[in-house]
């Protein structure tokens, strides 16, 4: 995307409703808190990054954010929805998508079957119709394996369909990832460290991806440690520290603010 078609998108995205808020939000795990008191607001069409050293609590605001732990306190609304007692299937199903830091596929699948998983979330045909392949089952099969190959393009891995998701490259396994998160039909995708292992080119495709995502009316969080992608592509950015909120603000407000120095540089933040 052009310079003034990002500024464009970002302009929208500030003024655009929230879609996701949490205020509050805390974690323990035995004496050791993962997060204290972190809140947040995500603006729809908005990508918003959160950052931090390692240990800050990045992947575990994601996981309570998607249901994968339960919060000790703090609330969580999605798009005016209370997420409180929501289990992660059923945030999935009410349109909340994650990938995770490690990579979680199918290995044994193909990669266009990995993403086919994902449509699955969503049917409603009675169970007896996977025993027996009736005409609703392959009507739905057929419809889920276009729309698979048309997100596998998306994500540059069209030549890649029947290729076994264990043998894709690591690179090539991420944008997989994303695809089968994208297949579930999210209106949030929050997305963590997906530039992990990417050289410089697939860092660029994966920006651009991020972009595009956000063209078609999704929203965006990204957990990231890679600094210029986040620089480059987020409209706001949060900043965690052992566990704590830093603060919260445009990438080039984040750049030079004295609190996010230090928390970087190893300092004691106040």
């Amino acid at each position: 995307m052009n310079a003034p078609a990002a500024t464009a998108e970002r302009s929208r995205a500030g003024a655009a409703p929230v879609i996701l808020r949490a205020e509050g939000l805390s974690k323990s795990f035995g004496g050791v808190h993962a997060l204290r008191d972190v809140s947040l607001t995500v603006r729809k069409r908005e990508i918003f990054a959160v950052i931090g050293p390692n240990g800050a609590g990045k992947s575990t605001l994601l996981n309570l954010l998607s249901g994968i732990y339960p919060a000790d306190a703090g609330v969580m609304v999605f798009d005016g929805t209370p997420l409180t007692g929501f289990t992660a299937h059923q945030r999935v199903r009410h349109g909340i998508a994650r990938t995770f830091q490690k990579i979680r596929l199918f290995k044994h699948l193909s990669a266009l079957n990995n993403v086919v998983a994902g449509f699955h979330i969503h049917c409603d045909l009675p169970a007896w119709q996977y025993l027996v392949h009736g005409p609703a089952f392959r009507r739905h099969d057929e419809r889920c394996r276009e729309q698979a190959a048309e997100l596998l393009a998306f994500m540059g891995l069209a030549q890649r369909a029947h290729v076994m998701a264990g043998s894709l490259a690591y690179g090539e396994q991420r944008m997989l990832e994303i695809a089968r998160s994208l297949a579930t039909g999210p209106r949030l995708i929050m997305i963590d460290e997906p530039a992990a292992g990417l050289n410089a080119a697939e860092v660029d495709a994966l920006l651009d991806r991020i972009e595009r995502l956000r063209g078609k009316g999704l929203t965006v969080l990204v957990v990231e440690h890679n600094m210029d992608l986040v620089m480059n592509v987020a409209d706001r950015v949060l900043v965690l520290d052992s566990g704590r909120f830093v603060f919260e603000g445009t990438p080039a407000e984040v750049q030079v603010h004295p609190a996010v120095i230090e928390a970087y540089l190893g300092g004691d933040v106040r």
